[in-house]
């Protein structure tokens, strides 16, 4: 299904559960961090308080899951060959992995055909709203897993990504033109305290209760 309809859905959803119209929390596990995300900067009403992102890719991904493509010559031949149809319309409207491909060697035609990432990240022009919206959240938590072989690069958790014309260096998110030209408001949620930055021991989505309850837990206080 179509991120931005999925996106809707929820927005929708959310609009008309008289227990939510005060305001919410929500946490996005894995790709849901990305798309709560959409939500926070499309839909604010009713407002969300804090998003935490649990192994969220909010810079998208350019790598097949358990094959770091930066290390391996068989696993980048593999992203190469995943990244042929992945920018066009069929396969962006029907498949949402494709939604948040993002190709560092590729950038003019992910931000030119990328009808979800590349329109959230503020890639095709500055959407004040978008940016309005995502500011207004007291938190914004990115859980990191430090071991992560799922997401390629796993820095993209944090919001970094592949510096630009290659993908080999990843760069963090205060280095990332998104973040220096503050599209999106990062820079200036940076300084008033609004990001955290998290890391955890373990594979993709691995984690303990007893780290969920003490770590995760408070922020929803």
């Amino acid at each position: 299904m179509n991120a931005n309809d999925q996106v809707r859905e929820v927005c929708s959803q959310l609009a008309k559960d008289p227990h939510l119209k005060g305001g919410y929390n929500a946490i996005g596990f894995s790709q849901g961090g990305q798309f709560l995300r959409a939500v926070a900067q499309r839909c604010p009403s009713p407002p969300m308080f804090n998003l935490i992102s649990v192994g969220g890719q909010h810079q998208g991904v350019y790598g097949f899951p358990r094959c770091p493509g930066e290390s391996s010559h068989i696993c980048d031949w593999i992203r190469k060959t995943l990244d042929l149809g992945a920018y066009t319309q069929a396969v962006q409207e029907h498949l949402v992995q494709a939604e948040y491909w993002h190709d560092p060697l590729r950038e003019e035609d992910y931000r030119k055909n990328s009808i979800f990432l590349a329109d959230i990240n503020q890639e095709r022009g500055i959407n004040e709203t978008y940016k309005k919206n995502l500011m207004a959240l007291k938190k914004f938590v990115m859980v990191k897993f430090l071991n992560d072989t799922m997401v390629d690069p796993p820095i993209s958790e944090w919001f970094g990504y592949y510096k630009s014309g290659q993908a080999k260096e990843t760069v963090p998110l205060r280095e990332t033109p998104l973040y220096t030209e503050d599209r999106l408001g990062l820079q200036e949620m940076d300084k008033a305290g609004k990001l955290v930055f998290l890391g955890v021991e373990g594979d993709h989505l691995q984690f303990s209760e007893e780290w969920f309850c003490t770590t995760i837990l408070p922020f929803l206080q």
